[in-house]
């Protein structure tokens, strides 16, 4: 059906609206940022970065991409992630590629929603970041689900989105063996939690937590927007 639409439509960018193109310049130069560091009100443990506030053209594209069925918006978001992963690299921030992999760890979603869209554009979103960064040196395995029983969080409060996620997270795959083998082991994976917008951090919290439970070392988290 999108794909139909796209063909009847006339094209505008998904981030301002100018007629045209998917994904303009302008609102290219907004992602092209370097990330900020932000404190989510439920603190995830681990450092947390977002290319920006929720508004604007990040507000647009995760609009977008989630509800609007525009998938192609997951490239130039995406993109934007592995250039803010470069930032931090260079910044200090986390390690530099020769000391190992890296891994992008994606917040779980709904299946219910995961569904609806078509797919994960978290997970979409995350790999098209490990392409641009380096494929071989990047991986992005589905170690994150969120069981049955979650709600939607829009409207609840930092509270209640606590309550909602609390112990619906679970770990796939995940063997304590491979990340649990000492200090240099564990040096030779960079590990970013990767998300679309961060609220107030739960669902973050919760999924540092899970890996953590597995020994699984979290450098931290890089989202699209802070909200």
């Amino acid at each position: 059906m999108r794909t139909l639409l796209d063909l009847v439509l006339p094209l505008e960018c998904a981030g301002c609206g100018v007629p045209g193109e998917n994904w303009c310049r302008a609102c290219r130069e907004a992602l092209f940022v370097p990330p900020i560091p932000v404190r989510p009100r439920v603190d995830p443990g681990v450092p947390c970065w977002a290319l920006g506030t929720y508004s604007g053209p990040r507000r647009s594209a995760v609009i977008a991409v989630k509800e609007r069925g525009r998938r192609s918006v997951a490239r130039p978001l995406g993109r934007a992630l592995a250039e803010a992963v470069g930032h931090l690299r260079e910044a200090g921030e986390i390690d530099p590629p020769e000391l190992g992999s890296l891994i992008l760890v994606c917040a779980p979603s709904r299946a219910r929603a995961a569904r609806a869209r078509g797919g994960d554009p978290v997970l979409r979103c995350a790999r098209i970041a490990a392409e641009e960064l380096a494929p071989e040196r990047v991986l992005v395995p589905e170690l994150l689900r969120m069981s049955g029983g979650a709600r939607d969080s829009v409207g609840l409060s930092a509270g209640q989105r606590q309550h909602n996620v609390a112990g619906r997270i679970e770990a796939v795959g995940v063997r304590r063996p491979r990340f649990g083998g000492g200090a240099s082991q564990a040096a030779a994976f960079t590990v970013l939690l990767i998300d679309d917008v961060v609220t107030t951090g739960a669902t973050l919290a919760e999924s540092a937590r899970v890996l953590s439970d597995f020994g699984v070392p979290i450098a931290g988290a890089l989202v699209v927007a802070s909200a």
